[in-house]
């Protein structure tokens, strides 16, 4: 009976060892977010974005809307209280997955195109989001960026400066460094 167990157990152990994956994570990726409007231009940036990416292409990103800094203070309360409502909804976050990830290598050094498809969740709204980025590899060493637009309207963002002091689409840049 310990032989059968043993046995096992070793083809257990085996098993999970053929299909471990690497997964790499970071504490310090960067979004950031530019508001082109007829009566001013607003940049935040955000440096602490959480965000982990699994070798089989599934992916995530977690940030605290209270953590995007801005060129002035007013701005930042402006943006945290009267439209991102971050006491409210204080996070944000992307799940989703690289949908060509098999044309990623891993383990050689290269930039790959990647099309990443997921659902975006904003001031407590979710929705689908598709869009292109690389991935690059070099040494061990996995980098990611994309650049998308996002419609504030569609995360139920309003306001009465929406569309004169602030674009009704941002442009947001993802640079991720993972580990």
């Amino acid at each position: 009976m310990k032989r059968i167990f043993l046995v096992i157990a070793i083809i257990v152990i085996a098993a999970l060892s053929v299909n471990a994956q690497k997964i790499y994570s970071t504490k310090m990726g960067k979004i950031s977010f530019f508001s082109n409007a007829p009566l001013e231009d607003i940049e935040a940036r955000n440096s602490e974005v959480e965000s982990k990416l699994a070798q089989n292409g599934q992916v995530i990103f977690v940030l605290l809307m209270k953590g995007f800094q801005f060129k002035n203070q007013l701005m930042e309360d402006h943006f945290n209280e009267n439209y991102l409502e971050s006491s409210k909804y204080p996070k944000s976050d992307f799940k989703g997955i690289i949908t060509n990830i098999k044309d990623i290598n891993f383990s050689k050094d290269g930039i790959y195109p990647a099309h990443v498809k997921g659902a975006l969740t904003i001031h407590g709204v979710t929705k689908g989001v598709e869009t292109d980025g690389i991935v690059e590899v070099r040494g061990r060493k996995v980098t990611a960026r994309t650049k998308f637009n996002v419609a504030l309207k569609d995360y139920s963002i309003s306001g009465s400066q929406i569309g004169k002091k602030i674009a009704e689409t941002v442009a947001v840049t993802v640079e991720t460094d993972y580990e």
